[in-house]
């Protein structure tokens, strides 16, 4: 329940304090006079999204704080707990703004974001607007009503027809793919033939290339490496320094010792020679080769680099081309397989849609004849038990939200054929049929302060009566707030405020004040007679007072 709310500088209100009561509450005041300014204050604290300045002219900030008291299980303690706030039986709200469209929020002096508010208010406050019949006339709204009236769940059927969705995708997506493939099935198998026959590998090409060039080279040097191999060899230094070695030997004992050091010289020169010779040798050994290996080699090579350049990637990259185009024709080739599997799957997902969707249009019709009966009941009391109000459910696209479309029907008179709300109901008509409309979708409103702004316009005398007496009826043993301009409503109230304007110093404030019966008399016979209150609509007013109290 909404016990007080305290508005500091918004709009043109300077101070102001309302303490409110169970049951049912009223509010009365000149158009104009500020009734709509008290909605927007309660609305700016529990975060909901209005009108951006709302500070008062001149002042450093606007503030407003809502008291409200939680009884033990109220749906605001789970909100609490969620949004890590500990639970109490009272809950203070505090929100200021500022003027340059900065707003702070706090829960129980802790601070709080807009979304925690508005979280709190959706289980806090209905508010019914003067214009919520509009949700009545446009028919893509009924059907939100009825799943509202009957509590459905959505989710399952959202998450099969995601699933649904996806699988339409999934398909979708395969087959596209499947197709672009096609198209080039010629190119993938003409060049996963040529890739895989010639199975180039990474690395490969600078190796070759490496392998030429050396290749190349040795056919230039060799002839020289073999002249100097010669020159080494027996028949050249080697062979001579032998013989010469071979002389010495033959005289060193008569020439008294002078040959032994040429000698020992000769000896480790032949050593040197030999190890010249032989690493020629070997050098010679790896220039030679065989000149067709250096034509397989060049035309290994210069196939990859041919192959690269025909599909624009470094020779290195080849392995993993051949990778992906195998991969690719690997899919065309089992794209056949994998669009069955695909269009199995969609077909389940399609079935389990309809299992979803036929249990919520069952869920819904049942709904909409307890809903229709519960309208019969509430249209009686507001002067309307001859009207027919019926909820007519059709097919429609399959959607997230099932195939039915739903539209609220009413007769207004026996007969006559029934036709959608806004080509049959009037103004005051539609009035009705929404406060019967909202009675049937709130039920029980014990833990939720119900505000009804001008719900009662377009109708007068004993329809307006109806009107009240519904409203004060939903208010026992609960909270309802109701902004009228009709005195019928007004005096059916248990508690009643006046909403007025002045202007002092050349500044406009507006104020709300309590009154007792003498007040509330006056300003009844103000709603019943205008601004001249004459004594006739004095006893007017008290005799609405005294046909309710």
């Amino acid at each position: 329940m909404l016990r007080s709310l305290d508005i500091r500088d918004m709009l043109i209100i300077d101070q102001l304090l309302l303490e409110f009561q169970p049951g049912l509450n009223v509010l009365t005041g000149e158009t104009g006079a500020g009734k709509s300014i008290l909605l927007d204050s309660l609305g700016f604290v529990l975060g909901w999204r209005g009108r951006a300045e709302l500070v008062r002219a001149g002042a450093e900030k606007g503030e407003v704080v809502a008291e409200f008291d939680l009884p033990p299980g109220h749906a605001a303690h789970a909100v609490l707990e969620e949004a890590g706030f500990d639970a109490a039986d009272e809950l203070i709200l505090r929100r200021v703004n500022y003027p340059d469209g900065r707003k702070q929020a706090w829960v129980n002096d802790r601070r709080a974001s807009g979304e925690v508010l508005r979280a709190l208010s959706d289980v806090l406050v209905e508010l019914h607007g003067q214009h919520d019949d509009r949700g009545l006339l446009n028919s893509r709204e009924h059907r939100a009503l009825l799943d509202q009236f009957a509590g459905v769940d959505l989710r399952p059927v959202r998450a099969t027809w995601s699933a649904m969705s996806k699988a339409r995708k999934a398909l979708r997506e395969a087959e596209e793919a499947l197709a672009r493939m096609s198209a080039e099935e010629d190119f993938l198998r003409h060049s996963v033939e040529e890739l895989e026959a010639l199975d180039p590998q990474p690395g490969e090409e600078p190796a070759l290339d490496t392998q030429r060039r050396t290749m190349q080279s040795g056919e230039r040097i060799k002839d020289d490496i073999s002249k100097a191999l010669q020159a080494l060899g027996g028949a050249g230094a080697e062979g001579q320094m032998a013989d010469a070695i071979r002389w010495l030997d033959g005289i060193a004992d008569k020439a008294d010792g002078h040959l032994e050091a040429p000698l020992a010289a000769l000896e480790r020169a032949l050593t040197e020679l030999g190890e010249a010779h032989q690493g020629v040798e070997s050098a010679l050994d790896a220039v030679s080769f065989d000149p067709f290996e250096l034509e397989r080699v060049e035309e290994r090579l210069f196939a990859i680099r041919g192959l690269a350049r025909k599909h624009d990637v470094l020779p290195d990259e080849l392995t993993e081309l051949t990778a992906s185009y195998r991969a690719r024709l690997d899919a065309l080739d089992g794209g056949a397989a994998e669009i069955d599997g695909l269009e199995r799957a969609v077909t389940d997902a399609e079935d389990a849609y309809g299992v979803e969707a036929d249990k919520l249009r069952d869920i819904r019709v049942a709904a909409a004849l307890k809903l229709d009966a519960a309208m019969m009941t509430e249209l009686a009391p507001l002067k309307m038990e001859r009207a027919v109000f019926k909820t007519e459910i059709t097919d429609e696209a399959y959607g997230p939200e099932g195939h039915d479309n739903v539209a609220f029907t009413v007769a207004t008179n026996p007969g006559t054929p029934a036709g959608p709300l806004n080509k049959i109901a009037s103004g005051g008509e539609l009035s009705r049929f929404l406060l019967a409309l909202k009675v049937c979708l709130t039920g029980t409103t014990g833990d939720v302060t119900m505000i009804f702004d001008e719900i009662d316009r377009g109708v007068g005398g004993a329809t307006a009566d109806a009107v009240g007496r519904r409203l004060a009826s939903l208010a026992d043993g609960s909270q309802v707030l109701v902004v009228t301009h009709s005195p019928q409503v007004a005096a059916l109230g248990g508690h009643h405020w006046r909403v007025q304007k002045s202007v002092n110093d050349e500044v406009t404030l507006s104020t709300v004040v309590a009154l007792d019966i003498d007040a509330r008399v006056d300003e009844i016979a103000r709603m019943v007679s205008g601004d001249t209150v004459t004594d006739a609509a004095r006893d007017a007013a008290r005799a609405l007072l005294d046909g309710v109290h």
